[in-house]
């Protein structure tokens, strides 16, 4: 392992490590936005020693006539992926983002997690530093397919098996599709804020249906349904997109965070980070219409497929998560394998920035029977915790 300040970099076999004389190579490399994440953790000081690198997920599922999909080109795409050092024997947890995010989000989480585990995380196809073909996805099974076959040919390319698989938002929708199609694979799910359990039919969206009459509701639900992404606003406001984005960040890790605000230096390059994220190329945000009706109530809600889990289940909910607990606790009642479902105080959404510590203690409780090396040493819920 090569140390976290060299920012180091595996691509098409190449070692090549961070320097000035090397960024003329790569210029060509998604404009450099491989070098995000890296940027981020060199500045943040990273303890941890990582590898970084592109791996080669070909260029469609074998036997599928959808090449990443219909994608005029049969080059081979690639998942940005950062993996970090970890004692011999640690349980392997995999880290997947939520929509208009990627790896980078969990700054914050990273070198305490991988005192635990091997703890690695993905760009998903489409977003952050990883390839981003064209959507031409037309329906919910194909946009459900372009996530979890890109994940498994990950998964395959790094020889994973019998790992944690931990999903945050519609990153936790992806994640719980995988696992409910490949759940040999996954030896415990940790769902954190996820989407994806409540459906417009539910009985609380009322409301849904008075704001659609409204001018207001009428214009927000056909921009939806045109597919009209957040991503679309910040590349059209051009030299004033940083700037908005700068407010949202400063807002919501700063002045509305229910939790632990983020340093000035911290805002500072999580804001360029996310900009020059979501200002990139239109590929994965392009879901969002085939997955979530407006309102982001799932299409396909996995409330109907609790019934059909197979594997171990964690729910981890900021106390302040807009996103509903009461989906994750009527889900429960149809699983047939453990479940349980723990609030952290002091958090919100994104309860792992908000409240890193809280978040760990969650995750360490969720996965204490895989990471416990002494029988008699049991990880405790912490105080302020509720387990539902």
């Amino acid at each position: 392992m090569t140390s976290a300040m060299t920012c180091p970099v595996i691509m098409d076999d190449a070692y090549i490590p961070f320097s000035e004389q090397n960024l003329s190579r790569l210029s060509h490399f998604h404009n450099l936005r491989f070098f995000d994440f890296c940027l981020l953790s060199r500045l943040l000081d990273f303890v941890t020693p990582y590898i970084q690198e592109q791996v080669n997920i070909g260029s469609g599922p074998p036997g599928s006539k959808i090449r990443w999909f219909r994608s005029s080109s049969d080059e081979s795409r690639y998942i940005n992926t950062v993996t970090f050092d970890a004692k011999e024997g640690s349980p392997t947890l995999v880290m997947v983002h939520g929509y208009a995010a990627s790896q980078g989000f969990f700054f914050r989480n990273f070198d305490a997690l991988a005192s635990r585990f091997k703890v690695i995380a993905i760009d998903q196809l489409g977003w952050g530093g990883s390839s981003r073909p064209d959507f031409t996805c037309k329906s919910t099974e194909e946009t459900e397919a372009w996530f979890i076959d890109s994940f498994e040919e990950w998964r395959k390319s790094k020889n994973l098996s019998n790992f944690i698989l931990l999903g945050h938002s519609f990153g936790g929708y992806v994640a719980a599709k995988y696992a409910l199609k490949h759940p040999e694979h996954v030896q415990h799910l940790v769902l954190v804020g996820s989407a994806g359990f409540s459906a417009e039919s539910d009985a609380k969206s009322e409301w849904l249906t008075k704001f659609r009459a409204t001018w207001k509701g009428a214009l927000l639900n056909h921009l939806w349904e045109s597919n009209f992404t957040p991503q679309k606003l910040i590349r059209g406001l051009g030299p004033w997109g940083p700037g908005l984005v700068n407010r949202y960040t400063s807002a919501r890790f700063g002045a509305h965070s229910v939790g632990t605000v983020l340093t000035d230096e911290e805002s500072r390059l999580l804001t360029d980070y996310v900009y020059h994220t979501l200002a990139a190329k239109a590929s994965g945000e392009l879901c969002l219409k085939y997955i979530f009706s407006f309102g982001a109530f799932a299409r396909k809600p996995l409330l109907q497929s609790a019934s059909e889990w197979k594997v171990p289940t964690t729910f981890i909910y900021g106390m302040n998560d807009w996103m509903n607990y009461q989906g994750a606790m009527e889900a429960r009642k149809h699983m047939k394998v453990p479940c349980e479902i723990i609030r952290v105080p002091q958090g919100g959404h994104f309860v792992f920035i908000d409240n890193p510590a809280g978040f760990h203690s969650a995750v360490m409780y969720a996965c204490r029977k895989y990471i416990s090396q002494d029988s008699s040493h049991q990880e405790l819920i912490p105080d302020g915790f509720q387990l539902v």
